[in-house]
């Protein structure tokens, strides 16, 4: 059995062959074509990586320089832009069309309409960097989330795995905060809202596949050493803290500055970080790619509850620190640890933590920390922004450098058992 499949990792696909050949589907027929396409994961964690690292010190580049995009947002509307529907939704499409096969039990998306969906989204980072005319690049930009959600929707209806239909409705709603956030840009009234509504889905989708594999992880990691004292299961605390989120979240999309809102957000805050603090992360210490997991959840608690304050004593909590918690703190954090332990697994390698593993971790907690504390930091506000936008840039790069070969190339052993065969 290969070390993927050792971990007990469920959240992504393990391919149910008695070699662990993901070259071969769960129909026993081989995948034909580059190795690149062969899982959802393996183009969109790497593009999606390189897209981040590179995009920040663009928005950077503009900030100091005093130019703007060619394209229909100005530079910080594109830098927002880029940042949800460039990066963050290039790396939600790897991870369902990768774990979505192993929810369903169905063939997952490769090949030529793989290589499709991939350029379906570098057409829409073209149409917004450099399309002046807003609805045309509304209309390219569009075409990436409404296949992907059709795709999500088609498999786990297809599959009947009606348990995961709260992915599917996070997946659209993602994907219809795109052209929210181009239609801000027209009609006044609207700008705020698709930022928001992208970012409340992100938060959503980290608190609930995240309450499923946090501690799913975390729990076989401790068995495998012995552990007496296991992670809590779904209990009804997990129920309220899902349903406090979901209602703040909501209240935060229509009325982020209201003092009702800020409330509603720092009890759903204090509710997760309650939830989190018995998934017994700091028995992870030893395990880095374990550790990074609570990291990021517990980010997403803080984000909560600045959010919250932010609203409430708006002088002296800035709204840019308490976003930055939730989109450099847990967004990235939660999605290079999904992106680092998802490679591993699915090419055939130890889900350890390496070295440059390591230190793409402190590089984006380090960013995080950085970017948050920026805003706090008076004369200094230049300096940590520009050292936090380094390190965040850093550690997505560094994933590039690092786990590109792997998504590269083949499933490690698979080349030697195709010359074999």
């Amino acid at each position: 059995m290969p070390p993927a499949a050792r971990s007990g990792d469920r959240s992504v696909p393990r391919v149910r062959v008695a070699a662990g050949d993901r070259s071969i589907d769960r129909r026993g027929r081989r995948r034909a074509g580059p190795a690149f396409l062969r899982d959802g994961f393996r183009p969109f964690f790497l593009l999606g990586a390189l897209w981040a690292g590179l995009a920040v010190p663009a928005w950077v580049f503009l900030f100091l320089t005093g130019r703007e995009p060619a394209g229909p947002f100005p530079g910080l509307a594109w830098h927002v832009h880029e940042m949800l529907f460039g990066y963050l939704a290039a790396v939600i499409a790897g991870f369902v069309l990768t774990a979505i096969p192993n929810w369903t039990g169905r063939l997952p998306l490769s090949g030529p309409p793989l290589a499709a969906l991939v350029a379906l989204w570098a057409a829409g980072r073209a149409a917004v960097l450099l399309v002046p005319q807003p609805l045309s690049a509304l209309a390219v930009d569009l075409a990436f989330p409404l296949v992907l959600a059709a795709s999500v929707w088609r498999e786990i209806l297809a599959g009947r795995n009606f348990r995961n239909l709260p992915v599917a409705i996070l997946v659209s709603l993602f994907g219809a905060a795109n052209p929210l956030h181009h239609l801000g840009e027209l009609i006044p009234w609207l700008a705020g809202y698709g930022e928001r509504a992208a970012l409340a889905t992100a938060a959503m989708l980290i608190a609930l596949v995240g309450g499923r594999i946090v501690p799913s992880f975390t729990r076989n990691w401790l068995v495998r050493r012995g552990a007496e004292r296991l992670p809590a299961g779904f209990e009804i605390l997990d129920r309220l803290a899902l349903v406090s989120a979901a209602i703040a979240l909501a209240a935060w999309i229509a009325a982020p500055e209201a003092r009702t809102t800020g409330l509603l957000l720092v009890l759903a805050g204090m509710l997760h970080l309650v939830r989190i603090a018995r998934w017994r992360g700091l028995a992870t210490w030893r395990s880095g790619i374990v550790l990074v997991l609570h990291l990021g959840a517990l980010w997403l608690g803080i984000a909560f509850v600045l959010l919250g304050l932010s609203a409430v004593f708006p002088s002296e909590v800035p709204a840019g620190a308490a976003l930055h918690a939730l989109t450099a703190g847990a967004i990235a954090t939660m999605t290079l640890a999904v992106m680092t332990r998802a490679t591993l697994g699915h090419t055939g390698r130890p889900i350890e933590t390496g070295s440059t593993t390591l230190a793409i971790y402190v590089l984006v907690t380090l960013g995080a920390c950085l970017r948050v504390a920026a805003p706090f930091a008076g004369a200094w506000y230049p300096q940590l922004l520009g050292a936090g936008a380094a390190a965040w840039s850093a550690s997505f790069l560094l994933f590039a450098i690092g786990y590109g070969p792997l998504l590269l190339r083949p499933r490690a052993g698979e080349a030697q058992k195709a010359a074999r065969a």
